[in-house]
């Protein structure tokens, strides 16, 4: 028990020093300044080539969904995430060596022996795979749809509202895309940032007040024409569609693709909205209190 006291501790003191250096020294691969500048060049596109023209620049929510593209990107995971992951996978290494194995003896595939950029494509489909499957799951477990619901409270889309989502989901995809960094070996983990920008750029693009489509793309590229009618308050059916991450591939395989019009002006939401909270603080504790 000391022992994992000890990674604890020391995950909280590794994760301060590390945010203060990025914040305070500029590198090509500084995450913070990297959110910046992503989230910047996505308002500028928003703000030139608006879709819903009449929709305000700073528009309805605006400073509580930048509020929680901080503080879910940085502050959240010096609160809790990079401390849980650390005890975790300490944790799986203790029960493994208890059976006389470690990671590598149950990893499926090595990846090792593919070029950087291949590996790094395989990594990026595999986690987007179960990422979507995980999204799935947000909709169609009662709880996990409680948890989940603070996502869909955005009542006009903007780029920041990609990262409006209760502390409690990350725990849910961050618990399960460590499968596949277990069961892959091969990927260099500093080098899983270029996918980390990748997929926040496709994020924010994907609830941006913009009209793409991205024409033959869409049926690879998850986009904001897609997206818009995965935040619908009307939907075709009970748990929800178009559930792709950064892919749109997905649901048109498994057939939960769903765009039957210009979803511009559809109204956004849930169906009970009228009693879920306004505020950071009781929608972060609405899951807990249901």
């Amino acid at each position: 028990m000391e022992k994992y006291s000890e990674v604890f501790i020391n995950s909280y003191s590794g994760y301060f020093n590390y945010l203060k250096t990025e914040v305070l020294y500029w590198k090509w691969d500084n995450y913070f300044y990297g959110l910046i500048a992503i989230s910047l060049v996505v308002w500028l596109l928003e703000i030139s080539f608006p879709w819903r023209k009449e929709q305000a620049i700073f528009r309805k929510d605006f400073w509580l969904d930048l509020f929680y593209l901080f503080f879910n990107f940085f502050l959240l995971n010096l609160i809790r995430l990079i401390a849980l992951s650390n005890v975790t996978e300490q944790l799986i290494n203790d029960v493994l060596k208890s059976f006389g194995l470690e990671l590598a003896s149950i990893q499926l595939v090595s990846i090792s022996s593919l070029s950087k950029p291949m590996a790094l494509l395989l990594f990026f489909i595999i986690s987007d795979f179960l990422q979507w499957n995980v999204h799935r799951l947000l909709h169609s477990v009662p709880f996990l749809w409680e948890i989940h619901k603070t996502h869909h409270s955005v009542k006009e889309m903007g780029f920041a509202a990609h990262f409006r989502y209760n502390w409690m989901e990350p725990i849910v995809y961050k618990s399960l895309l460590y499968i596949p960094i277990i069961l892959i070996g091969g990927v260099n983990l500093e080098d899983v940032f270029i996918v980390h920008f990748i997929t926040i750029a496709i994020g924010h693009l994907n609830h941006a007040n913009l009209g793409w489509d991205y024409g033959y793309f869409k049926y690879l590229f998850n986009n904001p024409k897609m997206h818009i009618w995965h935040h619908s308050k009307e939907i075709p059916n009970k748990y929800g569609v178009n559930f792709g991450i950064s892919l749109s591939i997905w649901d048109y395989i498994f057939n939960t693709n769903y765009i039957p019009s210009n979803g511009r002006d559809i109204e956004l939401g849930f169906k009970d909205e009228t009693t879920f909270p306004q505020n950071f603080l009781e929608q972060e504790l609405y899951p807990l209190k249901k």
